[in-house]
């Protein structure tokens, strides 16, 4: 069950974060002056990472021990490491590749699509956090 809490606990501290990001920080972006922007941009992508990637690696270990863990339903296990598959794919393959885009300047469509990709991340994380707490309510 310690795995379980605490995975529970680092997924509910992603999820303030990206519902944060997703509605409030990434639509900001909109605001921010074109000329301001490439430096906005770099401090947001160097700054968020500090925050992020702690947390998001400490996440990926749990997941992957997780299935290993006697006390808890093997489908909440693997359905924990497959939304999370879920988030690491769009991370990659979506909002990386946008603010690597942004990193050379304020594309108004680019930030458009960053908003409107990142409620991938936002679902499957939400969905992550109620599938880990509904397995610890089960235990008890």
């Amino acid at each position: 069950m310690k795995i379980l809490a605490l995975h529970f606990g680092v997924t509910c501290g992603l999820v303030g974060l990206i519902w944060l990001v997703q509605l409030v920080h990434y639509p900001s972006f909109r605001f921010v002056a074109p000329e301001d922007f490439r430096g906005f941009s770099l401090f947001h992508t160097t700054q968020i990472t500090w925050v992020v990637a702690p947390l998001m690696i400490a996440e990926l270990l749990l997941a992957l021990r997780m299935p290993f863990e006697p006390s808890v339903s093997a489908w909440i296990s693997w359905g924990a490491l497959g939304l999370l598959i879920v988030i690491w794919l769009s991370t990659a393959l979506l909002q990386v590749p946008l603010h690597g885009i942004l990193a050379s300047g304020k594309e108004s469509q680019v930030i458009e699509r960053l908003v409107l990709t990142n409620w991938i991340r936002t679902v499957a994380w939400s969905l992550k956090a109620g599938l880990l707490g509904w397995g610890l309510l089960r235990q008890y």
